[in-house]
């Protein structure tokens, strides 16, 4: 019994000292938590969607790991009056906002992109400038699903404004 319980402590002292992995791994960066705190310098560990760590990770690994010496990482950033739809309709890479760390759009200060009668759609179609588009949707929640079957890099947040 004394062996089996010797053994069971090994396991378990063995287990505790792995180091954990994760998907990404990004090191050394200035890390910028959205708190207010100060930037600290530190290692962020990330698996699937979900950060599932944050401070000294140099015992830890990653099927991917980025040197972020030199660099700020920080959540995301939400650009809460966004104008870019139409953009986001022709190219939804939205690469003007991604590579200033915005990840979250927040549309429909000005006017709302659901719900849209028949007359609301033709004013809406009549009012197009430089990108033209059809409006295959009537509902606020059909024109995110149009927006996300169009493959848009941000995320979409919406306020409900006035209508045409």
């Amino acid at each position: 019994m004394k062996s089996f319980n010797a053994i069971l402590l090994l396991i378990l002292f063995l287990w505790g000292c792995s180091s954990p992995e994760y998907d990404v791994l990004i090191r050394n960066g200035q890390v910028i938590d959205g708190s207010g705190s100060p930037a600290f310098k530190g290692d962020i560990g990330i698996n699937a969607d979900t950060i599932a760590g944050i401070g000294d990770l140099k015992n830890s690994r990653g099927r991917i790991e980025v040197d972020a010496e030199g660099l700020a990482v920080a959540p995301g950033f939400i650009n809460m009056l966004s104008w870019a739809v139409e953009s986001l309709i022709q190219d939804g890479r939205s690469q003007s906002d991604i590579r200033q760390g915005v990840t979250l759009e927040v549309i429909g200060e000005g006017e709302s992109w659901g719900p849209l009668n028949e007359k609301m759609k033709t004013a809406f179609k009549e009012s197009q400038g430089d990108i033209k588009y059809d409006i295959e949707w009537t509902t606020l929640g059909e024109f995110l699903e149009f927006l996300e079957r169009k493959g848009i890099s941000t995320n979409i947040a919406s306020f409900v404004g006035t209508l045409h």
